[in-house]
């Protein structure tokens, strides 16, 4: 009974990720949650303490038999085992479920893991609490026949890891259903088991073990959920992931045991949950009772006779107790007690347990039985405290009471009151704790961690628990920005403040989600209406002044921060933050890089002198150069902003200029410096998740390590003219998981078109050529054909640079014209030697091209192609996946666009995840009815009745096709259609859909639907949107 060790695994199934991916292959090693490892239900993924049953695709086709289940035994069985494990596969079933939303200490998840049948008649079947999950879930199982039935939670413990799902045997054919009877009084040490379970997510197999330990503490499995005041099973079994919830047999077919966890280390050992409370449980809900359950808000843990002498226990006790309980070994012991709780101030941590109600008591089952039958009563304890007798009374509370089982989402994120689970493992009083925030994304994505944040108040007004904080945020309006306190369980000594935007606009309506026992699922109802927001108004501010900075370029900078509320284009933050030049204060423009806005789906805050804050909208966005450019009410503005005086001759190599940029704490710098070099650089594509990337680009350098610092900023001569503005430019995503970012100068002259038509109020509507071009050099052009004459011709008209362009890259879609490996000599009869020369596309519906081709020089007439048809207008939430036409880098990544229905991301927990519809996929039909686009597609979709299967032809980023089977889930994600209005204050209008029709008011993006991505564009996803 020593404490345990941090080496404990949760029997955690295969995730959806760990399938045959239907996917495009990366290049690099991408978690699928941006830059943080993946915590799947709540579990700390260690070296210690992580869930198993993560198999590489070769482990997972081994031993793979198509048409039925495998049972493979650990040794060779004897007859009446042989006879036994015949009847007990029968009971086994395999459960495929979502968690679809983020709740208390789980995460949405879809996976895989064990249950047996323990109620035939009512349907009836016992698996583990990490399986259930503490919030919504959604699931079906698959019997050994390969029948299939839905299942719904009706009980989860709010502490032991065991939970009861319930099915329909009506549905159950062609099998005769029979029940695992729970003895857990045949658990002792020395007996012979079999584990019978779903073992690595691919196939039952059966396990042989010893039982050879009754008294092991429960297992600590880190951060997420664990259990507690219960003792487990210690077995040799060596089972991996799947196998939650699978029963461990006797030779006798009884279920003796639960399995539930195991050691990390690779040692074959497993942790098995004793049955006498499941047994409970599952009797009163069979004669339809309450289940109730008590509690002192304490945990105890099992420490031995020695150890217990160390912290007072005197001889007399001992000795009573070892007469009264001889096979005993130890007596529990206070672990944690919970500030403010029913024993706070009355017991004390390393007290011993003693007597409760009188009676000497050395076991959690006897403690536990005490505490659930004295619920809203009292008991007296007996404690051992250095040696002393200590007696005290406590009220017995109700666990369920202190075990939240409902949510309520607002503003993007999703919130509920502190459960005792977390309460135990941080030693945080329950009573005005804050109200915990289980989704921290949308308005309240708060920089860290995704979960774990304790809200103290918000709009300077505490909020100690959920219904404080209803009341509160019903009250503030949209686009309101208001003050939020907040600390983090893991370090609750630190209060963190912040600035938020109140989004009601994108979240309309604030919904609370109650669980419902009787049918299994999760009650969604609205609550309240954002209230609309208040005008802004006028503001003064001053900047800052900096000596020996040139001409106040200051003014001309504003802080630019933009929030995603829906993962589009396979861009891969929710919010970013920047700054960007202003190029005309009177009209409120601004010019910044589309690393910060990388769509218009987006709200936009622009500060100001540090002072002032506006709202901001994108007017123009650049489709190949990296800028956007966007707007805001200047007339809402009283500072000095100035409009940048942009340079019309072009920075040369060598000269001399003035860096002025903001690093990474948003703090203005500047430096002395030269050009280094200018030159045609190419923006590495993300291999595994296309996103936008500029690309024909010719990129400034220079000579000071501010440059590598800072993501924004200007090169800028003593008189304050601009020379060339400083960008990020996004680029791949490098094998730490983390995206790469480059920063490098763009002159400004190539800007100067279309600024001055944006500044005279037009939209301009660039025509480009849809390719990729890479520079060669003289001695390259000769090889591949371009004649003397030619190469003098570039020598002569342009002696700084000495290079062509060859067609690196076709767009998807390029019908005729020129073609890989051309090597382009003039347009329109102007010799192409920079990019800049390229720009002559922008305004020409097709050019005059000579180029070389396989040594041939040869006369095009090549169409260009409207950038309006590149941007995305229009996008589905389908089933959990974000749908849309294929964006620019896909066309640029591939050579064929096999429709217009394009996976851009998928939420976790959701069908999509569950059923392996992968981001980069393609759909080309449902249930073979061709859809090319997505208009077809709502309407095939909107035919499908809910809770039934329907068929995707889908083909994947590398022209693989194959069919997806899904279940659609209306319930937690219904349809929500999104297209592009102006005449939409926030530039889209949705709509969702009910029935197959189009629902009263307006469809909604679920809370979490921003969230970071990874490599495949997972996103965290809030049920009930």
């Amino acid at each position: 009974m020593e404490p345990q060790l941090a080496t404990t695994k949760r029997k955690q199934p295969p995730t959806s990720t760990e399938r045959p991916s239907k996917r495009r292959p990366s290049q690099a090693i991408e978690d699928m949650d941006s830059n943080k490892p993946h915590l799947n239900g709540g579990i700390n993924d260690s070296a210690n303490e992580s869930p198993n049953g993560y198999n590489s695709l070769a482990e997972e086709d081994e031993d793979e038999e198509m048409g039925g289940l495998v049972h493979a035994a650990a040794t060779a069985d004897t007859a009446e085992w042989q006879a036994t494990i015949e009847t007990v596969v029968r009971n086994v079933v395999s459960i495929h479920f979502c968690q679809t939303c983020a709740f208390d200490t789980d995460s949405a998840t879809s996976s895989e893991a064990t249950g047996f049948v323990v109620d035939a008649e009512r349907g009836y079947i016992l698996t583990n609490r990490h399986v259930v999950g503490a919030g919504p879930f959604w699931g079906y199982c698959i019997f050994d026949n390969h029948e299939e039935c839905d299942v719904y939670a009706v009980y989860r413990d709010p502490v032991h890891d065991f939970g009861i799902l319930r099915f329909d045997p009506k549905k159950i054919k062609y099998i005769q259903l029979a029940a695992l009877e729970l003895r857990p009084d045949l658990a002792k040490v020395g007996a012979e088991i079999r584990v019978v379970g779903n073992d690595a997510g691919e196939k039952l197999s059966i396990l042989s073990g010893v039982i050879s330990r009754l008294d092991r503490n429960a297992p600590e499995y880190g951060e997420g959920y664990s259990d507690f005041n219960t003792n487990y099973i210690q077995a040799a079994a060596a089972a991996s992931g799947g196998s939650s919830g699978s029963p461990v047999v006797n030779i006798d077919g009884f279920a003796i045991a639960l399995q539930a966890g195991g050691r990390a280390d690779g040692a074959a050992t497993d942790y098995f949950l004793p049955l006498d409370r499941p047994s409970r449980a599952l009797k009163l809900i069979q004669e339809g009772k309450h289940v109730d359950r008590g509690t002192i808000q304490t945990q105890w843990v099992l420490k031995a006779f020695d150890e217990c002498r160390r912290l007072g226990l005197n001889p007399e006790w001992e000795k009573k107790v070892r007469e009264k309980f001889p096979k005993e070994t130890g007596m529990l012991v206070a672990e944690v007690i919970l500030p403010k709780g029913p024993a706070h101030e009355k017991l004390e941590e390393g007290d011993v347990l003693v007597q409760v109600n009188g009676e000497l008591l050395t076991q959690f089952v006897r403690l536990d039985d005490v505490l659930d039958s004295s619920v809203s009563g009292k008991v007296r304890l007996l404690v051992q405290r250095g040696g002393a007798d200590v007696e005290v009374e406590l009220d017995v509370g109700d666990l369920h009471a202190i075990t939240p089982d409902r949510f309520v989402s607002v503003a993007g994120a999703a919130f509920h009151d502190l459960s005792y689970q977390q309460a135990r493992l941080y030693a945080v009083s329950l009573k005005d704790a804050g109200v915990y925030c289980c989704e921290a994304s949308g308005s309240f994505r708060f920089e860290g961690s995704e979960s774990g944040w304790l809200v103290q108040s918000v709009d300077n007004k505490p909020t100690p628990d959920l219904d404080t904080f209803i009341e509160i945020m019903q009250k503030i309006e949209d686009r309101k920005r208001v003050v939020v306190t907040y600390k983090h369980l893991r370090d609750m000594h630190t209060l963190n403040t912040s600035i938020m935007l109140v989004d009601r606009h994108w979240h309309k309506t604030m919904r609370l989600a109650v669980r419902n026992d009787e049918t299994g699922l999760w009650d969604f109802s609205d609550l309240a209406k954002g209230l609309p927001s208040i005008e802004p108004v006028p503001r003064k501010a001053s900047f800052v002044t900096m000596e020996k900075h040139p001409q106040d370029i200051i003014r001309s900078f504003v802080r630019i921060s933009a929030s995603m509320p829906l993962r589009l284009d396979g861009f891969p933050k929710a919010r970013k933050i920047g700054f960007g030049l202003v190029i005309d204060a009177e009209k409120g423009l601004v010019i910044v890089s589309r690393a910060i806005v990388p769509y218009d789906m987006c709200d936009i805050s622009v500060t100001i002198a540090d002072s002032i804050i506006v709202d901001g909208k994108v007017v123009f966005m650049h489709p190949l150069q990296a800028y956007a450019i966007i707007q805001y009410d200047p007339s809402l503005v009283q500072a000095p902003v100035k409009s940048a005086k942009l340079a019309t001759r072009p920075i040369k190599q060598g000269e001399e200029t003035i860096f002025f940029g903001f690093n990474q704490n948003l703090r203005p710098v500047l430096a002395k410096t030269a050009v280094t070099d200018i030159t045609t650089v190419a923006i590495p594509a993300s291999a595994s998740m296309p996103r936008y990337r500029a690309v024909n680009l010719d990129a400034i350098t220079v000579d000071t390590s501010l440059s590598g610092q800072c993501g924004s900023g200007v090169l800028v001569t003593e008189d304050g003219t601009v020379q060339a503005l400083w960008l990020t430019y996004l680029g791949e995503r490098g094998h730490s998981g983390k995206d790469v970012e480059y920063h490098l100068g763009f002159a400004t002259p190539a800007l100067l078109p279309v600024l001055n038509e944006v500044k005279s109020g037009g939209k301009p509507n660039l025509r480009i050529l849809n390719l990729e071009t890479q520079t060669i050099q003289n001695s390259q052009a000769r090889i591949m054909g371009v004649s003397e004459s030619w190469i003098e011709r570039v020598e002569h008209e342009d002696p700084e640079r000495h290079q062509l362009f060859m067609v690196r890259k076709i767009d998807a879609g390029n019908v005729g014209g020129l073609q890989e490996g051309d090597i382009i000599l003039t347009l329109n009869d102007r010799l192409i030697t920079r990019v800049s020369d390229l720009d002559i596309m922008y305004t020409n519906t097709s050019l005059s091209a000579l180029v070389v081709r396989k040594q041939q020089e040869v006369a095009l007439e090549v169409p260009t192609v409207p950038t309006s048809e590149l941007e995305t207008d229009r996008a589905v939430l389908f089933c959990g996946a974000v749908l849309h036409r294929p964006h620019h880098a896909v066309r640029q990544q591939i050579s064929k666009v096999h429709s217009d229905i394009y996976v851009s991301a998928r939420m976790r927990g959701s069908p999509a995840y569950q059923y392996g519809l992968a981001p980069t996929n393609f759909i080309l039909a449902v249930n073979a009815v061709p859809t090319p686009d997505l208009e077809s597609f709502v309407r095939e979709t909107n035919k499908i009745a809910d809770n039934t299967y329907f068929r995707l032809k889908v083909m994947t980023f590398d022209n693989v096709p194959w069919v997806a089977t899904m279940k659609k889930n209306e319930h937690y994600f219904p349809t929500v259609e999104f297209i592009k209005d102006a005449e939409v204050r926030e530039g889209w209008k949705t709509k969702k859909y009910e029935d197959g029709v189009v629902a009263t008011g307006e469809g909604e993006i679920p809370e979490g639907g921003e969230a970071d991505a990874g490599v495949d564009g997972e996103v965290d996803g809030e049920a009930g949107a």
